[in-house]
């Protein structure tokens, strides 16, 4: 049985509230082998360069080239662990048919080694276009000179030349928003439209119509997915970042890499036109993370048997644009306390994964903090006793052409009718977010006396099999059951 026939899996390996105890690598290269046999065959890992201070996640990117190898902000390893940890696990994950797919963040740097004076003007942070100054000098924290890496894999250092904007005025100690003037300084138009000009996000914002720091950015993707033998790449904050560079950034990777190189990325945006505007200028070439569908699942959480789940799919990524969505439920963002924070609750979480997970489009990605659960201030305890029967009816069931039984507001199921390929498969999935209830479905040709049972625990009686090919699939209030062969 052909491997590539089975479904692919992606969790999101880290949350946000990780101990910063650097065993994070040691952790991935032990859970390899369990992580594929609940049908888990790629991770998408927090982004392994070095950042701004130890405990720093890596979005305060400080050095691309050290990957916990250098001396640094007061460091080797990074929060996650050594660079021969990080290469081990890479190596471990793919003796068990695990893809990597390594965070990389591409917009900004943070942490410079000293500062410059330069000129600049202030613009409205609520309004990018508007300057709301006359020119004057700031010093700012723009000088990387890498003194802990002296030159290894690179000898390429960067000045206020290579940035268009900042953030802080050490001398003044201000902060604002400070558009650097010189040569081809504006904001760069091929970015998000939010705020006038969504270029600026944070830090010493890297400036891409700027040939050497192209040049220098192409090199070192090639480089750190060679060096690391990643097979992909997640794209951090894609909507700030100049989109020519992105589609020639992705282009010089598959023309080394191969064409199946894999990348999704971040484009943060709700509305579903912003993310197929992105999609056309990168000729679909990446997948985008399903944002729109993710705060259905919030808003249905919250809402209860007043949200139709009819509508589910109406407005998202993966109703319009199947082969370009990677579907989540909840991430390192929208968990709680977080800078995006849109926690999708309890309840509603099987019912969102049955959803995800148990359908025929999408590429759905488990996010470790409901897997394995939230560390911090505020701990949550994972649901893996909930997911891994999810996650089994993905990898042993979910498979084949698609009937949709979604003709009630608060109770819908769907049937997938198995492939000959995958002995058993098939199943019959029926979710409610009110009362009790069932549904009536055809589950295929040939199933007259078949006994079907439900793989979650949820219900515990089995449905037989009419003449016609039918079952009567019984559900709990806000809960989801998944049918299969006995």
């Amino acid at each position: 049985m052909g491997h590539e026939i089975r479904n692919h899996t992606m969790m999101q390996f880290f949350e946000w509230h990780l101990a910063n105890d650097g065993d994070h690598w040691k952790r991935l290269k032990e859970l390899a082998p369990e992580l594929r046999e609940v049908g888990i065959d790629a991770v998408w890992i927090p982004p392994p360069t070095k950042g701004a201070s130890q405990e720093d996640n890596g979005y305060g990117v400080y050095d691309v080239y050290d990957l916990g190898e250098f001396d640094q902000k007061g460091t080797v390893r990074t929060k996650y662990g050594t660079k021969d940890e990080l290469t081990e696990a890479i190596a471990a994950c793919h003796e068990h048919g695990v893809k990597v797919y390594a965070d990389v963040v591409m917009n900004h740097k943070a942490g410079a080694d000293d500062t410059e004076v330069f000129q600049v003007i202030e613009v409205d942070g609520d309004n990018r276009h508007e300057e709301i100054s006359e020119p004057f000098d700031i010093e700012g924290w723009t000088s990387f000179t890498f003194p802990g890496r002296d030159g290894a894999h690179s000898d390429f250092t960067w000045s206020f030349h290579h940035f268009n904007g900042t953030d802080y005025d050490a001398k003044e100690d201000k902060v604002g928003i400070f558009r650097i003037l010189g040569d081809n300084k504006e904001w760069n138009s091929h970015v998000d439209d939010e705020f006038g000009n969504y270029d600026y996000l944070m830090f010493a914002n890297i400036h891409y119509e700027h040939p050497e720091v192209r040049e220098e950015m192409l090199r070192w993707g090639n480089w750190f997915a060679t060096e690391t033998q990643t097979d992909g790449f997640r794209l951090d904050a894609i909507k700030h970042i100049n989109h020519e560079f992105l589609a020639e950034f992705i282009s010089k990777l598959r023309e080394e890499k191969g064409d199946d190189f894999y990348f999704v990325a971040e484009f943060w945006h709700p509305d579903l036109e912003a993310k197929e505007r992105f999609l056309e200028y990168v000729d679909y070439a990446i997948d985008l993370f399903d944002v729109s569908l993710h705060y259905k699942f919030y808003r249905a959480s919250t809402e209860g048997s007043d949200f139709d789940l009819r509508t589910m799919f109406d407005e998202t990524l993966v109703g319009h644009h199947p082969y370009s969505a990677v579907t989540f439920v909840d991430n390192h963002d929208s968990q709680p306390d977080e800078s995006l924070e849109s926690w999708v609750e309890d309840w509603f979480k099987p019912i969102a994964y049955s959803m995800i997970l148990l359908r025929k489009d999408g590429y759905p990605c488990v996010f470790y903090g409901d897997y394995f659960g939230i560390n911090g201030d505020n701990p949550i305890d994972g649901k893996k006793e909930i997911l891994d029967p999810l996650l089994i009816a993905r990898r042993d069931y979910a498979y084949g052409d698609q009937d949709d039984y979604f003709d009630h507001g608060n109770t819908i199921g769907w049937v997938r009718y198995g492939i000959k390929e995958v002995e058993g498969s098939g199943c019959a999935v029926v979710l409610s977010n009110g009362e009790e209830g069932d549904k009536h479905m055809f589950v295929g040709d040939d199933t007259e006396g078949e006994v079907w049972y439900d793989i979650t625990g949820n219900r515990e009686e089995e449905v037989t099999i009419g003449e016609d090919g039918k079952g009567v699939f019984p559900v709990n209030g806000g809960s989801v059951s998944v049918y299969v062969r006995k």
